[in-house]
């Protein structure tokens, strides 16, 4: 439950409910097969995202979640109760869309008390809720402006407000950050965290942008082809990864695949083209298994400091990214590595140095082999 006092010191009290998903599969009348069975349980005021790539099934659980689309089999609960045969209308969700679809000749107040004059709520009573709803997403002066008086970052606020005006339980948002430029998306993450730990309202958010998914979830729920491959925190999700794909989408990563030759209780050894390369593994892996062993940039180093996983490469580029310095090198056959440090200075190291750089097996993780993101970047060392 969230209680929001506005000026007049009247409260504003929401109540998220939880969400599960038993058994979902979703299949288009072509046999197209968009959510392949998925089980999910989404907490009570909770934020959740849904990542994953363009087409990968997260849009079509959104749209089962508000009752645009009936599952095929399975079952979605909201509040433990079934939502079958309830249409969008009689649900307890609201939804925000890609395109906010504000109405251009009203003004903005009347943009958010939309949904109550369609209740039959009267006007003075409209407008009050209105203002409440602005107070709370820090848009208290903005009530008489028409939409095309806003910046972008406004008019995704009053969306918010309109949604949040029906007092829904669960507030689903389809990419609603993808129209805005880089700086107001990163401030927009902040407010719709801010927004949400207020209200306490359960919000489902979709999006293919990683950023936004790790720095306001709760939790966060990967999927790639109809399959939700992993659930679990930020932390989880980029240090632990239960799949090559999910090591491959979720960050920067350099990937070498080769054959498991030994294991123990923590530590797996692959064969690869660079030599015996060692990494912690999950426990889904047995000696002769093909798998691809990953670790982050920040985690390679120049130097032999780790005591082992060392290899030589040649310099091909160097980019300095503010506080940052990207290196891209090549090993001896031709596996591009990119390396990240801290910008600390000028580098010694120039293009078309030839260097030993190393990581600690602690550091990498080894999977078994799979599917890997499409991310339009190299980073696969076979």
């Amino acid at each position: 439950m969230g209680a929001v006092r506005n000026l007049s010191g009247q409260k504003i009290v929401m109540h998220g409910k939880d969400v599960c998903l038993q058994g979902v599969s979703i299949t288009y009348p072509n046999g197209f097969t968009a959510v392949k069975p998925t089980d999910l349980t989404i907490g009570a005021g909770e934020f959740f995202s849904i990542l994953g790539p363009s087409g990968c099934g997260k849009t079509t659980i959104l749209r089962a979640v508000s009752g645009f689309v009936e599952p095929s089999a399975g079952r979605v609960l909201i509040g433990g109760e079934d939502q079958r045969g309830i249409g969008p209308n009689g649900r307890p969700t609201a939804l925000i869309f890609q395109n906010l679809a504000l109405f251009p000749l009203m003004p903005v107040w009347e943009n958010v008390a939309f949904a109550l004059e369609a209740r039959g709520i009267p006007r003075k009573e409209r407008r009050a809720r209105a203002h409440d709803l602005l107070e709370l997403v820090a848009l208290p002066d903005q009530a008489d402006k028409m939409p095309g008086e806003l910046s972008g970052g406004q008019r995704q606020r009053v969306a918010i407000a309109r949604a949040l005006a029906v007092e829904p339980a669960v507030l689903l948002l389809d990419e609603p950050l993808s129209a805005l430029d880089l700086k107001l998306r990163q401030h927009m993450r902040a407010e719709l965290r801010a927004i949400q730990q207020k209200t306490g309202v359960t919000f489902i958010y979709i999006t293919h942008d990683q950023g936004e998914a790790l720095t306001m979830s709760d939790r966060v729920a990967v999927m790639n082809d109809g399959v939700v491959e992993q659930v679990g925190t930020a932390d989880e999700i980029y240090s632990d990864p239960r799949s090559a794909f999910v090591a491959s989408f979720v960050g920067e990563v350099n990937a070498f695949y080769g054959r498991v030759v030994a294991l123990d209780d923590r530590m797996a050894s692959i064969d690869t083209p660079h030599g015996l390369l060692r990494g912690r593994h999950t426990g889904a892996l047995t000696q002769g298994d093909q798998a691809i062993l990953f670790v982050r940039p920040q985690q390679v180093e120049f130097g032999e400091d780790s005591g082992a996983n060392r290899f030589s490469v040649m310099l091909e580029r160097r980019s300095l990214e503010g506080a940052f310095l990207t290196f891209e090198t090549r090993t001896d056959n031709g596996a591009r590595i990119i390396i990240h440090q801290t910008n600390s200075g000028p580098s010694p190291v120039t293009t078309d140095s030839s260097l030993q750089v190393s990581f600690a097996p602690d550091a990498a993780v080894v999977l078994p082999d799979g599917p890997v993101a499409n991310t339009g970047i190299e980073t696969a060392a076979q």
